[in-house]
């Protein structure tokens, strides 16, 4: 069974100075997932690297919430197209073995 690791949102927010609404306005776009238990709000940990992306894309280059939903969904589909590709090479490969 997988553990499911949570940090709060208010230590993370506290431990890189942005606001809680910065948070809160990254899920409106459904960029990142919120747990909620007992009345305390959290985050995955696993989705600690891309919300730490988002804030230097809005804070370090000024990029507004809808330019990041857009980068993220580019980035998205860019992995998406280079899995598709990788695939497409193994079976490429596997009919040039034969």
């Amino acid at each position: 069974m997988e553990t499911t690791r949570l940090i709060s949102i208010s230590q993370f927010c506290t431990h890189y100075n942005v606001p809680a609404s910065f948070i809160d306005a990254l899920q409106d776009y459904e960029l990142i997932e919120i747990t909620i238990t007992d009345n305390v709000t959290y985050l995955k940990t696993n989705q600690l690297n891309d919300v730490e992306k988002m804030i230097r894309l809005h804070y370090d280059l000024e990029i507004n919430l809808e330019g990041i939903d857009a980068i993220y969904n580019l980035l998205k589909k860019n992995e998406e197209l280079q899995n598709e590709i990788t695939r497409l090479q193994n079976r490429l490969n596997f009919y040039d073995d034969i």
